[in-house]
């Protein structure tokens, strides 16, 4: 190869763009995607990051616990997932503390079979709701804080098998996010399933929900942060968020119902929460 044509070659090699880095997130289950604005949170931040990154879903759907330790590893399988914070997520992953539904993971509104959608009526304190069974996944860090104050848990390997086993009796109530509750519900009757939100109580604990990367991964995990940093100054964040969640916010009317405060002792101390344009607070009682 001549000299002319092998610098023609380089120069075309430095010239070429270079190809976006595939970013795998864990795909929570199988059909409709309950975690779309999640999704699409992060794509919008990682646009606004300053990098290069091509967001795909893993090819199946994978437990919780299997991504936490694909990321501790730094295997490859995963470069990203988001959940609930804990004391032990954040000594072995990279937390970007950022609460991607400003805290309203902590805001848990029961569904019910239908036959019970009264039944929560007359709770008035933690000590009511001691009798009763509740559905949580194993590897959700819900399981804990709710056996940490007393509640019974009883728990499955499986998303999706926990609405099956609330129809069946096998649980009282599954506890779910203010935010997705009415969507879970509808799908559940779309499966034949016959549950109801309840609308007496809401279960309170403080927490946060964010992206998480491998503790190998700063520059990713800085990036992500950047990326939500700028949607908060510019509005978007606030703005996706109500896109996907203020409808639902009014139906469930937070203020109105009984509030049943939780403790949660895994939560750690560098929890943002002097940021208080981070976190949703409900409306005062009218």
């Amino acid at each position: 190869m001549s000299f002319a044509r092998l610098v023609a070659l380089t120069a075309l090699l430095c010239s070429a763009p270079l190809a976006a880095e595939p970013l795998t997130y864990p795909l929570h289950s199988q059909g409709d995607d309950p975690e779309a604005y999640v999704v699409e949170l992060l794509r919008q931040a990682l646009a606004r990051s300053g990098g290069d990154y091509q967001l795909q879903p893993s090819p199946r759907p994978m437990a919780q616990s299997r991504a936490e330790q694909g990321l501790e590893q730094n295997d490859g399988t995963v470069q990203v997932m988001w959940t609930m914070t804990t004391r032990e997520r954040e000594e072995s992953l990279l937390p970007i503390r950022i609460p991607i539904y400003k805290g309203l993971i902590g805001w848990r509104i029961p569904l019910v079979r239908r036959e019970d959608k009264d039944w929560l009526r007359k709770v008035q304190s933690l000590e009511d709701l001691k009798s009763m069974r509740f559905g949580q996944r194993a590897d959700w860090p819900d399981t804990r804080i709710l056996r940490d104050n007393g509640l019974q848990v009883i728990t499955s390997q499986s998303y999706d098998s926990l609405f099956r086993m609330l129809d069946a009796g096998r649980f009282d109530l599954f506890p779910r996010e203010a935010v997705v509750a009415w969507n879970e519900q509808a799908r559940s009757t779309q499966e034949g399933l016959a549950l109801e939100v309840d609308e007496h109580i809401v279960i309170h604990y403080p927490s946060a929900f964010y992206f998480f990367t491998s503790r190998a991964r700063a520059d990713l995990a800085g990036a992500i942060e950047r990326g939500l940093e700028a949607m908060i100054a510019d509005g978007s964040f606030d703005a996706l968020f109500q896109q996907h969640h203020g409808a639902t916010l009014q139906r469930a009317a937070l203020h109105k119902r009984k509030v049943i405060e939780l403790q949660n002792p895994d939560l750690p101390a560098q929890t943002p929460f002097q940021r208080k344009e981070l976190w949703y607070q409900p409306d005062a009682p009218q």
